[in-house]
């Protein structure tokens, strides 16, 4: 495809790798590693009872997995993260670190994570993570991604599982409140991705990704996160009307998610130019603060309580009226 990826595959052959540390690090793509961590932690709040020490041994060893997949995303899209500008200053399409490392390396380390997750906890947890890892990689990566337009949606449902594992390592089994944790990530999503798809565009058309803009183009692109994002909010708030979280989270899904609906309108109207460029840039970044706030408002509330949350909030603003 390029020099670059050419160099990839001699690399490989040779087995020659000048990888550190902190290459084989980058690897594990740790800031989505850490989103996982603080979506899983969430759906272990809304067990019955979580033990602290095999907690933070599930927690770890679910991280480890996530990372894992991370790792062996990289290992299979070494080829086209060679020719996409974000991506070509990767580990491996840099020449840091060798194919056969990167894929011996996402190997033990999916092995190992699962093992330790069934041993320490149970297997339908240990299950569950399994198969999140062979659905990034497997279903996603080698498939999806390269194959559809809707590879991010479909494709979504593997970061959406977390929770869902979080809960499963404390009970053995899985919760409706958890159910609706994966839907907010499953429709998050879309026009998260989609909306830097459309700035992206030609770095996903040059590696031939069939993302969304390049397929549909960007109008039929704006249509679909607008119609998401409408999805999106109303389930965002579901977690307060059936119980499991407060007035604090309610009042902070509602509030970010008409922020969610002003800037996909935004992107909608704003077609051409800079203004364009802008406004998709402006729901991707928020896009992120609004999953973070409405996930870390519900910690809160799970770990402390609902009242507690909501006589904070209160004490907050009169100290700040005060000001």
């Amino acid at each position: 495809m390029s020099a670059v990826s050419d160099s990839i595959v001699t690399e490989s052959r040779s087995g020659l790798s000048n990888g550190t540390a902190g290459d084989f690090f980058a690897l594990l793509k740790p800031r989505v590693m850490s989103l996982v961590v603080f979506t899983t932690l969430v759906g272990m709040m809304t067990a019955p009872h979580v033990n602290p020490v095999i907690g933070f041994t599930a927690l770890l060893a679910i991280a480890v997995g996530a990372g894992a997949s991370g790792c062996l995303n990289m290992w299979y899209d070494a080829d086209i993260d060679a020719v996409m500008r974000r991506t070509a200053k990767r580990p491996i399409p840099a020449g840091r670190i060798t194919k056969d490392e990167a894929l011996g390396f996402g190997m033990t380390l999916s092995v190992g994570s699962v093992v330790t997750l069934g041993l320490v906890t149970n297997w339908v947890a240990a299950g569950l993570l399994a198969f999140t890892i062979f659905f990034y990689v497997v279903i996603y990566s080698m498939w999806l991604k390269r194959a559809t337009a809707q590879n991010i949606v479909i494709g979504g449902a593997a970061g959406a599982f977390p929770p869902m594992v979080g809960y499963a390592a404390m009970t053995g089994s899985f919760s409706l409140e958890t159910v609706v944790l994966f839907s907010i990530i499953f429709l998050w999503t879309p026009p998260h991705f989609w909306a830097l798809a459309l700035v992206k565009s030609d770095d996903y058309r040059r590696a031939g990704i069939p993302m969304l803009p390049v397929v549909a183009g960007d109008d039929a692109t704006r249509l679909q996160i607008i119609l998401y994002t409408l999805v999106l909010v109303p389930v965002g708030l579901l977690p307060a009307f059936m119980g499991f979280a407060g007035l604090p989270y309610a009042l902070v899904s509602g509030v970010t998610g008409a922020m969610m609906l002003v800037l996909a309108w935004r992107v909608y109207r704003r077609r051409e130019g800079d203004a364009a460029r802008k406004a998709a840039y402006g729901l991707f970044g928020f896009s992120i603060l609004y999953l973070f706030l409405l996930y870390a408002v519900l910690l809160a509330e799970l770990i402390v309580g609902h009242d507690r949350v909501a006589a904070l909030g209160t004490a907050a603003a009169r100290l700040v009226g005060a000001a």
